[in-house]
């Protein structure tokens, strides 16, 4: 018991701030929850705090004296503390020694493991690619290798965070897995000694169309993510860069400090970036402003998602209120809290909301959590059950000048657009992923499975497909691996053998583009690396490929800010039907 209240009451701050992080796999983990706010605390308050603590000391000396089984004191006060967290927010969060940890590896965007992107699949956790220059790499582990084995222990039913968790370890110590090879009849062993493996937060830079570059920051904002991105944008106007699409879909979040550098990267110095309120330090609005002596100023459209997050909000929102460039995509995810990391006794720790943050024109993105449930807060349905993307109940200025509601406060930018506080980011050009159909995940399935054997030299009239070594060294040209007909035929027949992937010659057929972009995509993956693969399902992406479309009027939009002149051009166009958006349907690759 006295273990249980000095965890409970020693808090030691860690100085990192962040800005975001949906935490996602905590959050599976949440039951439904009703929410409620925090307000200062009154003399009321403090006593009514004084009771319960009393009451909690109570009901542990209950438990003790009469439970009638083994009590788990570790399991209770990290329970009783995630409890307590969840009536303030939703993020909130309390990580227990191993989760703690990761959380601390990201930031620093390294840790030690193996250099594996690992995939839960049907029957299993396989290696989806290998980074370069690893202890995986160097190893000899493949594309569709399946771990059975982790340091002896079964690994056939665990989920790829459980396999993360326990390939992760000490650097220099070793770890043997066991993985199951197409084609070979018994497991192989592999032992390999862990060392640093980068975490970047750009997976991906380079040029998606002429004078075009494309850079994906996809990864949080750490430690790095300035340099990197620095870095980046360096490499890409060697290459001819004139105009840029920076990625932010799916970003987290992460480090507050990352977010206002990476905004200084392109706002003319001591533009306000955001600025932060809230209670101790921010008692006083802390207001943060770009410090770039010499921004780029070319073209920039941002790409965001409803899973775009909290510091990736504070650089779209920054980008669209000074009319920097344009905001394409979904409605961002609405997280306008800031939390502070503070470290508990034992390892463990937690993220608490100390702040909330508003952009340059003081709009705050936070979506409302007094009602409604957790997993309503994480994971949005419509009626019919579907994902779909949540609105802030407002029109972009694409769609009307006049809001639909008066229910969140309007707000004037620069070149007088205005936009609505609450519920995310509106991106100025709306482009949405068609829903993926239950036909096309199977597919996705099957596609890894027999590029699994046609990567192993196994399918009959494809022997020149094998594929031993991954060529980091170079980019796939369109005469590598093509996906002909004759390829085609042979998923058809891998497929029939399989009935249990539930898929037709008829369905084949009818989405027959879809079935070669994933074929191509992971064919490419297993030859050239994972980055290659991305680019081939990004080259179909019509949210890029709007991206792209609309840099000339990001272009004129940055003009009449600078100049001072009123926005002309229209874009209503921007709801007109798109082509499909190729990405994955499962949980996110992990890496470790």
């Amino acid at each position: 018991m006295t273990r249980s209240f000095a965890i409970a009451a020693s808090l030691i701050l860690v100085t990192a701030t962040l800005a975001g992080g949906l935490y996602s796999r905590s959050t599976r983990r949440r039951q439904a929850l009703n929410l409620g706010t925090s307000t200062a605390a009154s003399a009321a308050d403090k006593y009514e705090a004084e009771k319960i603590g009393g009451d909690y000391s109570e009901a542990i000396e209950t438990v003790e004296q009469n439970y009638v089984g083994e009590i788990d004191y570790e399991k209770a006060t990290q329970a009783a503390i995630q409890g307590m967290l969840f009536t303030l927010d939703p993020h909130s969060l309390y990580f227990p020694s191993a989760e703690f940890k990761k959380l601390k590896e990201d930031q620093a965007s390294s840790f030690y493991g193996i250099g594996v992107q690992i995939l839960r699949h049907d029957d299993g956790v396989y290696v989806q690619s290998v980074v370069e220059n690893t202890p995986a790499s160097r190893a000899g582990l493949r594309f569709g290798d399946r771990i059975v084995e982790v340091d002896g222990k079964d690994a056939r039913e665990w989920a790829s965070d459980e396999v993360s968790r326990n390939v992760r370890g000490e650097r220099g110590k070793e770890v043997v897995i066991k993985v199951e090879r197409a084609g070979q009849q018994a497991g192989t062993n592999f032992r390999i000694v862990r060392d640093a493996v980068p975490l970047p937060s750009i997976r991906n830079a380079f040029m998606i169309a002429p004078a075009t570059g494309y850079v994906a920051l996809v990864g949080g904002f750490q430690h790095t993510t300035q340099e990197e991105l620095r870095d980046a944008i360096a490499d890409l106007k060697k290459d001819g860069m004139r105009q840029l699409v920076l990625d932010l879909r799916n970003n987290p979040g992460g480090l507050l400090d990352q977010a206002i550098d990476v905004s200084s990267e392109f706002l003319p110095r001591d533009k306000v970036v955001v600025s932060v309120k809230g209670r101790s330090e921010y008692t006083k609005p802390a207001v943060y402003k770009s410090t770039g002596s010499d921004p780029e100023d070319l073209p920039l459209v941002v790409l965001i998602n409803r899973n775009s997050a909290s510091a990736s909000e504070i650089d779209a929102g920054a980008v669209q209120d000074h009319g920097r460039g344009l905001v394409v995509g979904e409605t961002s995810f609405g997280k306008g809290l800031v939390q502070h990391v503070f470290q508990l006794p034992f390892t463990t720790g937690l993220t608490l909301t100390t702040a909330r943050y508003y952009t340059p024109y003081g709009r705050s993105l936070q979506r409302d959590y007094s009602s409604g449930s957790l997993y309503d807060y994480y994971v949005r349905h419509d009626e019919s059950g579907e994902q779909q993307v949540i609105q802030p109940g407002q029109p972009s200025p694409a769609e009307s000048s006049e809001p639909r509601s008066s229910n969140a406060p309007a707000f004037r930018t620069a070149a007088g657009r205005v936009f609505y506080g609450g519920g995310g980011i509106t991106p100025d050009i709306e482009a949405r992923p068609l829903t993926a159909t239950p036909a096309r995940a199977r597919i996705i399935e099957a596609a890894f499975y027999f590029t699994r054997e046609l990567a192993a030299g196994l399918v009959p009239g494809a022997e020149s497909y094998r594929i031993d070594k991954v060529a980091y060294d170079r980019s796939p040209k369109m005469t590598d691996f093509p996906i002909t007909d004759r390829i085609i035929e042979a998923f058809k027949n891998f497929v029939r053998k399989d009935p249990a992937r539930r898929l037709t010659d008829a369905q084949i057929d009818s989405d027959v583009d879809f079935v070669k972009l994933r074929l191509r995509d992971e064919v490419i993956t297993a030859a050239f690396g994972a980055d290659e693969g991305q680019r081939v399902l990004l080259e179909s992406d019509p949210q890029a490929l709007r991206a792209i479309s609309v840099l000339p009027e990001a272009k004129r939009l940055a003009e009449s800010v600078r100049n001072g002149t009123p926005i002309s051009f229209n874009l209503r166009f921007a709801n007109r039907p798109t082509m499909p958006f190729l990405r994955e349907f499962f949980a996110e690759e992990i890496l470790t």
